[in-house]
């Protein structure tokens, strides 16, 4: 999918237009071929360079090559298996090709890149490319933040739910967060790179303003990374937590299971002494002899219980 946007330079708003022009932002999202040979053909760029967002596995990094710049970051994304919410990370790739245009290359839809498009995001102008990048840098960092605060609450909800009963589903949500976590964590590290570096090495041409909006990015990227790092860190603690407590509860079932054993198998095992088909066996003519070795059996089985109450075994 292809979508093209440009500022007016007379009303300074942002609309969306139909031909590539100067000044424009076009907006690729998982493109077919013949977008992708469209797109190098109208702003003269290698293909690759818009192939290199497209692979999942891509590492956020700044590539230059002639006369564009090609910016890789890790965005925020949010997937549904079946049920279950994942989150997750995804590239997102921003080419600066000259003075002229601006390209946005990601696989999926980005609620960062959504956010731009909605016009949600002041002060927009496609043709101020610079900014542009900066302040999808802010508005991703940003992007993390409220999502780490939507894991922290998910996961305050699961353990909850884990207090009362121990469920399989909760435990494989909290695994299914914790995961989550690496994923940020991992990408909030390479993003904080791509922005030092950005600021360091004067790749793309910055005003003052656009400093400031630069170090305002890595401000909450920074923090977004804490965050994510102590969440990590909680929520392991977490699972080691109910793994011990689960597991101590198995042992106390077990070892009330097996005192229960022992007390029932004392019953069989009188009442199978004197089921014995031989000579001889005490009570065999009295006529009390069932009552007798019935109370028998309740008498042992009442004290093996109490020895084992007080042993803490039941």
């Amino acid at each position: 999918m292809i979508k093209i946007y440009n500022t007016n330079l007379e009303t300074q708003k942002t609309e969306k237009v139909d031909t590539i022009q100067k000044g424009c932002w076009i907006n690729l999202v998982n493109p077919t071929e013949k977008e992708i040979k469209r797109v190098c053909e109208e702003v003269n760029i290698d293909e690759a360079f818009i192939r290199y967002p497209l692979d999942y596995e891509e590492q956020a990094r700044i590539d230059q090559e002639d006369d564009a710049v090609l910016f890789v970051i890790d965005v925020p994304t949010v997937e549904y298996n079946n049920e279950n919410k994942e989150y997750t990370t995804m590239p997102l790739g921003m080419i600066v090709v000259r003075d002229d245009f601006f390209i946005t290359i990601c696989l999926k839809k980005s609620k960062v890149i959504e956010s731009f498009e909605a016009g949600i995001i002041k002060n927009l102008y496609t043709y101020k490319k610079t900014r542009f990048i900066l302040q999808i840098l802010y508005y991703n960092s940003s992007h993390f933040l409220n999502l780490l605060k939507q894991i922290n609450k998910e996961t305050e909800i699961a353990e909850n739910v884990l207090q009362k009963s121990m469920k399989n589903k909760e435990l494989i949500k909290l695994l299914t967060l914790e995961k989550g976590l690496v994923y940020f964590t991992t990408s909030l590290r390479s993003n904080e790179a791509v922005m030092e570096k950005t600021l360091r090495g004067k790749i793309v041409k910055m005003y003052e303003e656009d400093e400031d909006i630069l170090e305002d990015a890595i401000v909450e990227n920074k923090q977004a990374l804490e965050m994510s790092k102590v969440y990590s860190n909680i929520l392991n603690g977490t699972m080691d937590a109910y793994g011990s407590i689960i597991s101590n509860n198995l042992n106390s079932v077990m070892k009330y299971l097996t005192s229960v054993t022992i007390v029932l198998s004392i019953p069989t095992m009188i009442g199978s002494f004197w089921g014995m088909n031989v000579i001889g066996l005490p009570l065999t003519n009295n006529p009390f002899a069932f009552a007798i070795i019935i109370g028998l059996s309740i008498v042992v089985s009442i004290i093996v219980a109490i020895f084992l109450k007080r042993k803490g075994m039941l």
